[in-house]
């Protein structure tokens, strides 16, 4: 259902979203030049604001549940819309990211990616990325860190399908890190586009980690069902029903 009062507040959340964005990297943009910590810094602030500034005018709650991980681990996270990075992002210590290449050129964004240690990849070159991260850790060259991975690859809407892809098995095996699997009914509330927010409290969890042992198809299969799982409990809780799970094969 449409509610036009909603709409206009979730016009006025997106707005000021950005404009805090700006006027945040106006102040910590010198500090981070000078040192990392304060990039970590400013992406903490603009989250935590993100967050509260939800809450207050479009009514949209954020919870945390499970163990944050602190430590150097793989987080393989759900994803549905920009706010579960926002929600994941605001409480771990040292985020980073494998993301879209295109993004690192983007105002902002693409600054502080390279700054807090994102590593970027072309769509269909992924393996390469994967080899490259694969050897600065084991060279040491890479930051320490949370590294942040999306299994499926991209925005998924919420009730969809779509296959998991086997490199965070790849990065699991050959890293030698715990992976921590994260789920999250974001995408009930914040849709992948569009400007509208619904009302209703999204949620990341974080499940239990999967420690180091498995071969790659048993952690395939051990990581996606316990986040489809979990995911699928959190968007019937908020009010996701069964019927309306829809398939995005082929898309």
């Amino acid at each position: 259902m449409f509610y036009p009062i909603q709409w206009l507040l979730s016009l006025i959340f997106v707005v000021q979203m950005y404009v805090a964005m700006v006027l945040l990297a106006i102040f910590w943009t010198p500090l981070a030049i000078i040192k990392r910590d304060y990039a970590f810094a400013a992406i903490h602030s603009y989250c935590r604001w993100v967050r509260f500034s939800a809450r207050v005018i479009v009514g949209l709650r954020s919870e945390i549940r499970g163990e944050i991980p602190t430590d150097e681990v793989l987080i393989a996270s759900k994803h549905q819309s920009f706010f579960d990075i926002i929600m994941i992002v605001s409480v771990v210590p040292r985020p980073k990211f494998i993301m879209k290449k295109q993004l690192i050129w983007a105002p902002i964004v693409g600054y502080y990616a390279r700054r807090i240690g994102c590593v970027a990849v072309d769509r269909g070159k992924r393996s390469i990325a994967i080899s490259k991260m694969v050897a600065d850790v084991k060279s040491g060259a890479a930051l320490p860190g949370q590294l942040i991975i999306f299994p499926q690859g991209t925005r998924v809407a919420a009730g969809a399908k779509k296959p998991y892809k086997v490199g965070v098995a790849v990065l699991y095996e050959q890293t030698g890190q715990a992976c921590v699997p994260a789920a999250t009914n974001v995408g009930v509330f914040w849709k992948r586009h569009g400007i509208y927010r619904g009302r209703g409290t999204a949620v990341v969890e974080f499940l239990p980690r999967i420690e180091q042992g498995l071969k790659i198809p048993e952690f395939m299969g051990r990581v996606e069902e316990s986040i489809e799982t979990a995911s699928d409990k959190l968007m019937q809780e908020a009010g996701l029903s069964v019927p309306e799970t829809i398939s995005e094969a082929g898309k």
